[in-house]
């Protein structure tokens, strides 16, 4: 029996079930969904439909393309409690360029330029992903060389980012006149809505940068051990802050995404529970919460389940009230898988 165990754990097949784990729940939670589903209305083809599971992605790929972003941050070993009102700010930032250069002209150098519809929509985006960039790099500098743990640093930033989001706006929202906009995301690509393609675009680019790059080495090796990594000469502070760089790209992105699908920004709705949504999805798919450790393709699978998982609720009928506590189940549960599995 012992000789067994040995080798199904040297194994392929257990270095698999060790490693994508995810997998295999992920494959009970459905299996479990369609049970449930079939219970309640005698047919599975509620949960099963195609265009359930699109719903299931597209409604989960905004907070997904930041999941993506939060887990390099938390593999170096930090976290980030901002990304919602930061998102927010960097929406509406996107929505005021937007607004002011469409039709606009300007004198420069004598010769006049006035900006079209997608030359404003062009400038608005970069605008905002600069900036969103730069918002995240600034939270890791307070982070690295300021010495403050990043909850605190994040927590304040979440309630200034957040103050002068209602502050900027007085407590309402924005839209934007142009209609070109809504096409960023209100569109299909070969019946599959942008979103998702958005949304798994962000994701092979991530698995490639943590794989096959020497920056998402390095984030690994800082989250894992930053006294070892610093001591082998790796700047572990650039390191942490260029993984909270890829983070403000996520977020930017996610702006950008459901600002054009939304076709609005709300200075106090807008990024609302994104910043726990985001790390649990990262968490539940494996990403350890100490750093260091976890895989984008068990993430990927994290970011399903718990969209799974809230969308088998609502079809139950749960009250709405109680679907955020079956999250903090699954969340509970995941870390304490982690802990398990390290012991």
């Amino acid at each position: 029996m012992e000789k067994a165990k040995k080798y199904f754990s040297k194994s392929g097949l257990g270095r698999f079930t060790r490693e994508y784990s995810i997998v295999l729940v992920t494959l009970v939670v459905l299996l479990g969904a369609t049970v449930a589903v079939t219970l309640k209305y005698g047919t599975p083809l509620k949960f099963l439909d195609g265009q359930n599971f699109i719903n299931i992605l597209r409604a989960n790929s905004i907070m997904g393309i930041i999941a993506f972003g939060m887990a390099f941050v938390i593999i170096s070993g930090n976290i980030d409690l901002s990304v919602g009102s930061q998102m927010a700010l960097v929406g509406i930032l996107m929505f005021k360029i937007i607004n002011a250069l469409d039709g606009a002209a300007v004198n420069v150098l004598g010769i006049a330029i006035s900006f079209g519809s997608m030359a404003s929509i062009t400038i608005g985006i970069l605008a905002a992903v600069v900036f969103s960039c730069m918002l995240s790099m600034g939270c890791g500098l307070l982070v690295t060389k300021g010495r403050v743990p990043s909850f605190i640093v994040t927590l304040g930033l979440s309630y200034l980012y957040r103050s002068l989001s209602i502050s900027w706006l007085s407590s309402g929202g924005i839209k934007v006149k142009d209609k070109a906009f809504q096409l960023i995301s209100n569109q299909t690509l070969g019946g599959i809505p942008l979103p998702i393609i958005y949304f798994f675009i962000v994701f092979v680019i991530y698995l490639y940068i943590s794989r096959y790059t020497v920056l998402g080495r390095r984030i690994y090796a800082a989250g894992s051990n930053a006294t070892a990594t610093k001591l082998s000469g790796i700047n572990t502070d650039r390191v942490k802050i260029l993984a909270f760089l890829l983070l403000g790209l996520t977020v930017a992105i996610a702006a950008m995404v459901e600002g054009s699908r939304m076709n609005s920004m709300n200075s106090t709705n807008s990024g609302n529970g994104y910043d726990l949504n985001t790390i649990a999805m990262a968490v539940v798919g494996g990403i350890a919460m100490e750093g260091g450790k976890g895989n984008f393709v068990n993430c990927l699978f994290g970011i399903i389940i718990l969209g799974v998982v809230n969308n088998i609720l609502t079809l139950m009928g749960m009250d709405v009230y109680l679907v955020n506590a079956v999250k903090g189940v699954l969340i509970i549960f995941a870390v304490l898988l982690q802990h398990k599995s390290r012991r």
